[in-house]
């Protein structure tokens, strides 16, 4: 295409720092397709917060590509790889701003991110696609849960691309602050539940040293817990080193995070996490994040005993904060919720997160993708 150029971009150590130029126009590429498809600002991220998540490139090697058109930032692309056993494996993602789409910008840039993928040597890849379209033709995922507009252009380009729908991810946005007797009943049906056997502990931003062995296990098992359809990813190992690692990265973010977890009391041990991203604007949206309850103590309403502690937070460390949205990959007998790859806090787990929005009656639903290179 005359007029097209797509070029690596360079991570910066800031937003500050002289060659972040090209990083910041990414980011405002993704806040337009973000609040354009989405019609809310939910999911807008001012650049000094996504930044942190682009800096962890020891254990989470990541590329981002810009496409100009006649010099003005109209796409980017990301290629996301793993190491180790995951090496195989490339998760991939393209955004076009709404006024230059239908020009093949989408598939000019998916190809120069498969190529990229190549270069890492990854067989694999796997596309999580934001599919906002309702009504019309759907095309149903093999998991017998979802479904996405068949003749969508994602979907479309997916498929001309030779890739295939795997499963389809949901999410939900609740207005907050929740009614204190909502919360109070869900609290006793949750606890008696549980039982005696669990103790919840709450903490902010960095883990204390006494979890920090059971939360690099628990994020290990967010890799293999996570339902996954037949996508088949490898286990993604977590350290303390590594959590230390990216939570040193995180201090840069002007985020909060508040964190709660369950410990099985018999053996000591922690059982599931979640966490809550409160934003350095209380007027906009919490985000809620990484939670599992790992399989051998489901069963117990542990997800719902573990996030019902933040939610009396975000009333206090955010005054106005107007709504919590998740993102839950739906199976029966399972509790998992996945971050977004690539422009994630964390982003060891899988999935770009998908938001319902009540308010204005529209829904998303992700293209679980993958396609054999």
């Amino acid at each position: 295409m005359r007029g097209l150029t797509i070029t690596e971009v360079v991570i910066p150590d800031s937003v500050d720092a002289p060659n972040a130029a090209d990083f910041i126009a990414c980011i405002d590429v993704r806040s337009a397709v973000w609040s354009h498809d989405s019609g809310t600002r939910d999911e807008v991220r001012p650049p000094e917060e996504m930044l942190p998540g682009w800096r962890k490139q020891e254990y989470e090697p990541k590329r981002m590509l810009l496409a100009r058109l006649d010099g003005r930032p109209v796409a980017r692309g990301i290629a996301e790889h793993r190491l180790g056993d995951a090496a195989d494996t490339a998760w991939l993602a393209v955004e076009v701003v709404p006024d230059a789409r239908g020009r093949g910008i989408g598939r000019a840039v998916a190809e120069r991110v498969e190529a990229l993928a190549r270069e890492a040597r990854a067989t694999k890849y796997i596309v999580y696609a934001p599919c906002w379209r309702v009504g019309g033709p759907r095309l149903a995922a093999p998991t017998g849960f979802g479904d996405v507009a068949a003749d969508s252009p994602e979907t479309r380009l997916l498929q001309a691309l030779g890739y295939r729908l795997e499963q389809v991810e949901r999410g939900s946005r609740l207005a907050l602050p929740v009614d204190e007797a909502v919360l109070e009943a869900m609290r006793a049906e949750a606890g008696a539940a549980a039982g005696g056997e669990y103790r919840i502990h709450t903490w902010v931003d960095a883990t204390p040293p006494e979890w920090r062995d059971d939360i690099a296990f628990l994020l290990t098992r967010m890799s293999t817990d996570a339902p996954s359809a037949g996508l088949e990813e490898s286990e993604d190992p977590w350290t303390v080193e590594r959590l230390l690692a990216d939570e040193a990265l995180e201090e840069e973010s002007p985020t909060t995070r508040l964190v709660a977890a369950v410990e099985h009391v018999p053996s000591g041990r922690l059982a599931g996490f979640t966490e809550l991203v409160l934003p350095e604007d209380r007027g906009r949206a919490v985000d809620q994040e990484d939670t599992i309850v790992v399989r051998e103590h489901r069963g117990h309403r542990l997800g719902m005993l573990l996030k019902l502690p933040t939610s009396p937070s975000c009333r206090s460390c955010g005054p106005g904060t107007p709504a919590s949205s998740p993102t839950t990959r739906k199976r029966t007998g399972t509790c998992s919720t996945s971050t977004r790859r690539s422009d994630s806090r964390r982003s060891c787990t899988r999935g770009r997160g998908g938001r319902t929005c009540r308010r204005r009656r529209c829904e998303l639903r992700v293209v679980v993708g993958s396609c054999a290179a």
